[in-house]
């Protein structure tokens, strides 16, 4: 069994991502060729948003979109510290300034009335300038995007939407990538749209940003190759991810569904005895990760001790918030800090997940669970 299994999702649609490549050698334009344009407007129309920008990771596609709203040394940028670093990581290489948010306990994703806090304390402090917001959609299921706009709006604030894992999910009629100023996804093999590389793409509404984001992606460049108007990187998609990504959207519409009736099928079976992510009414989640909640930290190893036992995969995310790593540490936090995504990493598992898991195989993860 496959934490995620991208060989049988290849099986099923190898033809066509074979004749896919091939084009892509032939006509030899392996930068900016016509696929990137061509995915550009696919997931712009998918995603319901006016334009979209590819880039080369999501982490490029966060770091672009700071970029893009020019925030830099002084400001202060607000974000969750239950995610993986990159969130936090492109905040800081730019000379902003995280400031990390608990989380809820249900949904595992940024808590709207914290985040106000957060900014008011900011605020009265007067050391940073508050700029920005990046909510992360944690596990695939976008986070409370009407709070945080409403707070967005209050104090003047950018919402980038970190949906590296949760292309696909939606509030409503309203799909991921399509909340806040700017929606960033990631093309990473694992994420529910994955190419067979790294990936990443920008959305938004806005036509000054979509310019910005075009310009950023490409060295900064102006109205030619060697007139550099701002300072950017090289961020582009190559054009053979483009081609895959391509025929992988044909699938996603049904892949998207077989995730969503897997993890109820977890859920049925699991959450008399685990703590199952909670989905608001209304709201769909990408399923990136099945993750549930053990009782304990002791729990948590012996049920991932059992699944190993039995040769099946399993992984934490994430085992460390981010406000205790290392590489923030000039941040000042401590352990804490933040109460609910420190529980949370200590008790948090994931099960595998992917669009081909057989109702056999969630049987036989279950039993072994509540054995």
């Amino acid at each position: 069994m496959q934490f995620i299994d991208l060989k049988q999702q290849y099986s099923i649609i190898k033809p066509q991502i074979d004749l896919a490549i091939n084009k892509v050698l032939n006509h030899g334009q392996y930068i900016h060729g016509p696929e990137v344009f061509e995915l550009e407007a696919e997931l712009a129309v998918y995603a319901g948003t006016k334009y979209c920008v590819t880039c080369a990771s999501g982490t490029d596609a966060l770091l672009m979109s700071l970029l893009a709203k020019g925030i830099g040394r002084g400001d202060a940028v607000f974000t969750t510290p239950f995610t993986f670093i990159a969130t936090a990581e492109v905040i800081q290489l730019l000379g902003a300034t995280p400031i990390f948010v608990d989380i809820l306990d249900d949904t595992f994703n940024i808590d709207p009335e914290k985040l106000e806090i957060a900014i008011q304390i900011c605020n009265s402090k007067g050391k940073l300038i508050p700029r920005a917001v990046i909510p992360v959609d944690i596990f695939g299921l976008p986070a409370d995007y009407k709070m945080i706009e409403e707070i967005g709006d209050k104090f003047d604030l950018c919402i980038i939407e970190d949906a590296a894992q949760s292309f696909g999910g939606r509030i409503k009629n309203k799909k991921a990538c399509s909340f806040g100023d700017i929606g960033t996804t990631s093309f990473f093999p694992a994420k529910p749209l994955g190419g067979y590389g790294d990936g990443g793409a920008i959305f938004t509404n806005d036509s000054e940003i979509a310019e910005k984001l075009i310009s950023i992606r490409n060295h900064g460049q102006g109205k030619s190759k060697y007139d550099n108007i701002r300072i950017g990187l090289n961020g582009r998609l190559d054009t053979l991810q483009a081609a895959i990504l391509l025929e992988k959207m044909k699938i996603f519409p049904k892949e998207l569904g077989q995730r969503n009736a897997i993890a109820k099928k977890y859920s049925q079976n699991l959450n008399q005895y685990f703590t199952c992510q909670h989905v608001p009414e209304g709201y769909e989640s990408a399923w990136a990760q099945y993750s549930v909640l053990a009782a304990s930290t002791k729990q948590r190893s012996i049920c991932m001790k059992k699944l190993r036992d039995a040769e099946i995969p399993t992984a934490i995310y994430y085992p460390k918030p981010l406000h205790l790593q290392g590489a923030f540490n000039d941040l000042n936090y401590s352990a804490g800090d933040f109460t609910v995504a420190e529980s949370i990493s200590q008790r948090i598992f994931s099960l595998p997940m992917h669009p081909y898991l057989s109702d056999d195989n969630i049987s036989e993860i279950c039993d072994i669970l509540i054995s």
